[in-house]
């Protein structure tokens, strides 16, 4: 994965200064390959749309991805024909590569595209990119999935799509309804930061940008759109499925193991209402709370359930223990990254070892417990197991909570401070 972007965090989120002279403020990419029936029509019903109906400046760049037919000749006269087109050619194919190269040399603070064959309804355009003009989102997608979205196609397509996006979340826990709908913007000091880490070129880059910026916390717009399959579409369903799924294993391993500097793509504190003080109450203790409690529900299960197992072919004590040690890392990996929001490798053994100090002191409560229980009846039931090891297992939850945040994952720096005219 890539690393190499520069350092210093996100400025604040504020409207853009679309009065100011100068460039345009959206450019609207429309990636193409040997598409010289279809590109003239869409650039000339794109343009005529937005001159109707978008109120600031805009460019449409026609990003030809190394087409061998007559697409580059047909774009270079469309440049020549309408003011506000410029086309731009890439020797090698991939709609991810043609985006980011546009998006990375453009200067217009918001940067969109769209497909070629228009099967996203034009009306959703403005509603897509007017929230980042307004400095509300960050990223904002066309969604074929939402409820209010009216949408024409086969039951093949209806299927992979909906399966596609099933399998990012629960494999990548992604929020988002659909990922891979042509019809998307992103805000250009979102895109400066965002696109050196995306790997993918083709098109698996818009399912990576999508979750690496939900992991990161920005904000996605999603707009409902009417969309109209393209029957002659000459995307490959199996390569690209194929290429797709690769991608998630591929960014599904980097999150696991921290290897995005995602905390780069963070707003600075007091940017998002949930960094307010609510009175009375530790910075972060609410949001921290709330993660730890679900983080520990699904660690009691999952301790559960490897508990059955193991008793099934030892005894109480070896179980307990077997369990709880497997149960207990993944907890601890989980809270390092998810409640106390700690990223990256550094510390990440230190973090496990006292964790396991934290595994020990609970080792020791559910052990007592069992060896308590057993004194007071010499043959409990398996239930009777079960129920007091939930009790000692709460109890030994509100001191993990308490040692997680004082000694393993404490809040080490003040959080940073910003003048005023600095985030506004």
């Amino acid at each position: 994965m890539r690393t190499d972007i520069s350092v210093g965090t996100l400025p604040a989120r504020e409207h853009l200064p679309v009065g100011a002279a100068g460039g345009p403020v959206l450019d609207v990419v429309i990636p193409v390959y040997n598409e010289e029936r279809d590109l003239e029509p869409c650039v000339r019903r794109l343009r005529k749309h937005l001159a109707r109906t978008f109120p600031y400046a805009f460019r449409i760049t026609v990003a030809d991805n190394a087409s061998t037919d007559r697409t580059p000749e047909v774009a270079a006269r469309l440049v020549r024909e309408i003011e506000g087109v410029r086309h731009v050619r890439l020797e090698q194919k991939g709609r991810g590569r043609a985006l980011r190269t546009v998006w990375s040399a453009s200067d217009a603070p918001v940067l969109a595209y769209m497909d070629v064959d228009l099967s996203t309804d034009l009306n959703a355009l403005l509603p897509l990119v007017a929230p980042l003009i307004s400095g509300h989102s960050d990223l904002a997608i066309g969604s074929r999935l939402s409820r209010a979205s009216r949408v024409v196609r086969g039951p093949k397509r209806e299927f992979i799509s909906r399966a596609y996006n099933l399998i990012l979340k629960s494999s990548l826990a992604a929020r988002f309804s659909d990922a891979q709908c042509g019809f998307k913007a992103i805000r250009r000091d979102v895109a400066e930061r965002l696109l050196p880490m995306v790997e993918d070129t083709g098109w698996f880059f818009d399912t990576e940008l999508l979750v690496l910026a939900e992991r990161a916390g920005l904000r996605i717009h999603e707009v409902p759109v009417d969309w109209v399959d393209d029957p002659d579409s000459t995307v490959h369903i199996v390569r690209t499925a194929t290429d797709d799924l690769k991608g998630v294993w591929r960014v599904g391993r980097a999150l696991a193991v921290g290897a995005l500097p995602l905390d780069r793509l963070a707003r600075p504190f007091g940017d998002d209402p949930r960094d307010r003080a609510i009175s009375g109450v530790p910075g972060g203790l609410a949001r921290q709370l709330v993660g730890f409690c679900v983080i520990g529900a699904l660690s009691t299960l999952f301790y559960l359930g490897l508990y059955s197992l193991f008793r099934s072919g030892t005894g109480p004590q070896v179980a307990n223990a077997a369990a709880l040690l497997v149960s207990a890392v993944a907890n601890t990996a989980a809270n390092r990254r998810l409640t106390f929001g700690v990223r990256g490798r550094d510390r990440a053994m230190r973090h496990q070892a006292q964790g396991l100090v934290v595994f020990a002191i609970g080792l020791a409560l559910t052990s007592g417990s069992l060896a308590a229980l057993g004194a007071a009846n010499g043959d409990p039931s398996h239930s009777t197991e079960v129920t007091v090891l939930v009790a000692a297992n709460l109890a030994a939850t509100v001191l993990r909570f308490l040692l997680f945040r004082a000694w393993v994952f404490p809040d080490r720096a003040p959080s940073p401070t910003y003048p005023k005219d600095a985030t506004r």
